[in-house]
């Protein structure tokens, strides 16, 4: 499968404009970006574990652990990675549903849920953690 920059940045924002809108309009100081791969410092960060692959990374200060005092500060990044996404998609239905998936999970980060509260969502456990 072979796909361009802007094609992958449109699967990003049609992924964006299909989400809930409460959620994505509550998005503050946070820059959706896209890269081919993640360098090592976002390896790092992530506690990537060998074998595996990173399919987004969110950057920042969750909005459960600002304070009063949180200005001046730079965006929080989401990163969405186009090599990861393509390698376990095997047709573009797939890579776009999985960009959307990504996506959402990055966004939950923002918001402040943590992995084990993301899973519980998405297997549609819905009491509170």
């Amino acid at each position: 499968m072979e796909l361009t920059d802007e094609e992958f940045d449109r699967l990003i924002s049609q992924a964006m404009d299909e989400l809930p809108q409460e959620y994505i309009k509550g998005l503050n100081n946070v820059a959706i970006l896209y890269a081919d791969d993640p360098d090592e410092y976002q390896i790092k960060k992530s506690g990537l574990r060998e074998g595996n692959i990173l399919l987004g990374l969110y950057e920042g200060i969750p909005l459960t652990k600002r304070g009063g005092n949180y200005s001046f500060v730079l965006p929080d990044k989401i990163t969405l990675f186009k090599h990861s996404m393509m390698m376990i998609a095997h047709n573009p239905q797939q890579l776009y549903e999985q960009i959307k998936r990504t996506l959402w999970h990055e966004i939950a980060h923002y918001y402040g849920l943590d992995h084990e509260r993301i899973h519980s969502l998405e297997r549609g456990e819905n009491s509170p953690a």
